[in-house]
């Protein structure tokens, strides 16, 4: 299980290789919560619950994204930990709990602030492994 940061002038585009879709979407999580803050700071205090969904993979690593920002950046939840499980039925639908507690700028050394995911050149693979390659904008 892995991830890495390409190279992008003015935004972040991040791939990831993992052994299953549980696995990947763990690591996507780890890189836009390492990519914001330093999560060996932060201390679990505190859970949240949240919820993402999508037709298919592509809808629902972008909600996923979205969901995790929204618990860094809107709410001021610092992430050090996620436990997820995932559901197909008619699509797909993670069910997450987040461990961490409230935000402090210094303490958690936050980095940077991301604006949205996109779409454009995302990508995911499914052969023995699970590849997935998305794009944030900063």
């Amino acid at each position: 299980m892995s991830y890495k940061f390409l190279d992008h002038a003015t935004d972040a585009i991040i791939e990831v290789i993992a052994k299953d879709l549980k696995e990947a979407f763990l690591v996507t999580a780890d890189a836009v919560i390492n990519l914001t803050l330093d999560k060996d700071r932060v201390e679990e205090k505190e859970q949240r619950e949240f919820t993402a969904q999508g037709k298919d993979l592509r809808y629902l690593l972008f909600s996923w994204l979205e969901e995790v920002t929204f618990i860094l950046i809107t709410e001021g939840f610092a992430i050090r930990r996620i436990d997820i499980e995932i559901q197909e039925n008619n699509g797909y639908k993670i069910y997450a709990k987040a461990y961490g507690e409230s935000l402090e700028f210094l303490k958690h050394n936050f980095k940077v602030e991301i604006k949205a995911p996109t779409f454009y050149d995302m990508e995911i693979r499914q052969n023995g492994q699970v590849y997935m390659r998305f794009l944030l904008d900063l």
